[in-house]
């Protein structure tokens, strides 16, 4: 029996998402196929694909099964890929990566995405259904064609997304609270709670009801509790980072094909590590997200 420690980098990540991480190469179907079947299992019993790990749970995979050993690897995908269909990617985009390329020869995670593309023997054009600041990590959705890239734009400009973030922020604002300052001249509310009291800052859940732009990062900082280290809207300057304190943490997006999806992106170790810094403990931070669902 093979057998692997859930770590922080796969906190709240899909036992489907997890087995195509550490078996890049198998076919798409694959992971399902041994989760069904019973030879992949979590903490000795059976699960499901949509099941969400935690810190310290256990994978077991069958030994006996040749073919799924030879498919294992030690380095991690250079695309984090926490949810894929016939139509769609649900990502993982680290902080600090642009969408797109924005300079000549930068790294941008639809180039990296086409490079993985080709390099997993899958080659196709993806396309942005929804983006991220080159700063904020978390999930992010890409479509395999222009098409289904038309289709769920649609959908995500008619309905929105069901989105969950978290952002750490400078001080202690209230308990909860819901802000509706508008913003670009247009009506514009989002809603947060404090999960979590660290050396005056805290951990807040974020909910975005409208999609402006930069709406968290503006209205966290209207009511003068910016995200920690975002420059840009008074949350000060930490250059040993590459991004900012806000990671799209939970996603859930409705199929054309089939049921709805909801996907959780595990929290980068560069946020693990500035919680750690402004007094709020991993384990702590953990154990709390992992309740958020």
């Amino acid at each position: 029996m093979l057998s692997f420690a859930i770590t922080h980098q796969d906190h709240c990540r899909r036992l489907e998402s997890y087995l195509r991480t550490i078996m890049p190469a198998a076919p798409s179907g694959y992971a399902r196929k041994l989760i069904k079947n019973g030879a992949a299992k979590l903490n000795g019993a059976p699960s499901t694909p949509d099941t969400l790990l935690a810190l310290c749970d256990t994978v077991t995979l069958k030994e006996s099964a040749a073919t799924t050993a030879a498919l294992l690897v030690h380095a991690r995908p250079a695309l984090d890929i926490l949810y894929e269909d016939s139509l769609i990617l649900m990502v993982n985009k680290p902080p600090g990566l642009p969408m797109h390329r924005t300079a000549e020869c930068e790294d941008n995670l639809v180039d990296v995405g086409h490079a993985y593309m080709i390099q997993r023997a899958t080659p196709c054009k993806l396309y942005p259904v929804n983006r991220l600041d080159r700063g904020t990590s978390g999930a992010v959705i890409m479509a395999k064609s222009s098409s289904s890239a038309g289709i769920y734009g649609r959908q995500v400009k008619e309905s929105g997304l069901d989105k969950l973030y978290l952002a750490l922020a400078w001080g202690t604002p209230d308990s909860s609270g819901i802000i509706t300052e508008p913003l670009d001249d247009k009506e514009s509310e989002t809603r947060y709670r404090i999960l979590l009291a660290g050396d005056n800052c805290s951990l807040l859940a974020v909910t975005p009801i409208s999609g402006r732009m930069h709406q968290i990062r503006r209205h966290l900082a209207a009511i003068g509790h910016p995200v920690i280290a975002d420059k840009r809207y008074g949350g000060g300057d930490m250059p040993e980072l590459s991004g900012f304190a806000l990671h799209s943490f939970r996603t859930a997006l409705e199929r054309v094909e089939s049921s709805g999806i909801a996907v959780c992106a595990p929290v980068s170790g560069e946020m693990l590590g500035l919680c750690e810094q402004k007094g709020i403990g991993r384990d702590s931070l953990l154990e709390t997200v992992y309740r958020l669902v």
